[in-house]
This record gives structure tokens, C-alpha cells and sequence, in this order.
């Protein structure tokens, strides 16, 4: 696994409680947060496969309900 450093910059222009909102969206988006976890332990990788499996079809699932193609009664 790679460890992948990540520089995130905030300007504070503002106030600072602005500054930690969108630090927080950023370190969300990055995935930082994800990261730092999966690190703590370790993981089979029957289990990341899993995982991303899991994702992969959440993720299609949401775009297949925004985009009005998804039929729960599956017709």
C-alpha cells in the first residue's frame, strides 16, 4: 500500500470558523479521513475487494436514482 501525503490549503480571509468549514470539506473530499483508518488496521484483501465492491454499487445505484433509470420493483 502507498502512503500518500496529502497538502490541503485553506486562505483565511474571513473568519476562521468559515476556514474550518471548508477545511473540513476538503479533507472530506480528499479522503483523508478513509485513509487514516484504513491504516490503523490491518485488512484482508477479500475484504477491501468487498468494500469496494460495496461502493461501486452504492455509487450506481444513487447515479441510476438521480438520473430516474433506477425500477425498485424491477420491471
Amino acid at each position: 500500500m502507498s502512503k500518500k501525503k496529502t497538502n490541503i490549503e485553506i486562505n483565511v480571509v474571513g473568519s476562521v470558523d468559515r476556514a474550518l468549514r471548508q477545511l473540513k470539506k476538503k479533507v472530506e473530499r480528499e479522503g483523508v479521513v478513509r485513509d487514516m483508518k484504513r491504516c490503523v488496521y490491518f485488512e484482508p484483501r477479500t475484504q477491501k475487494r468487498r468494500k469496494r465492491l460495496m461502493r461501486a454499487i452504492k455509487q450506481n445505484m444513487s447515479r441510476m436514482i438521480t438520473q430516474g433509470t433506477y425500477n425498485p420493483d424491477g420491471k
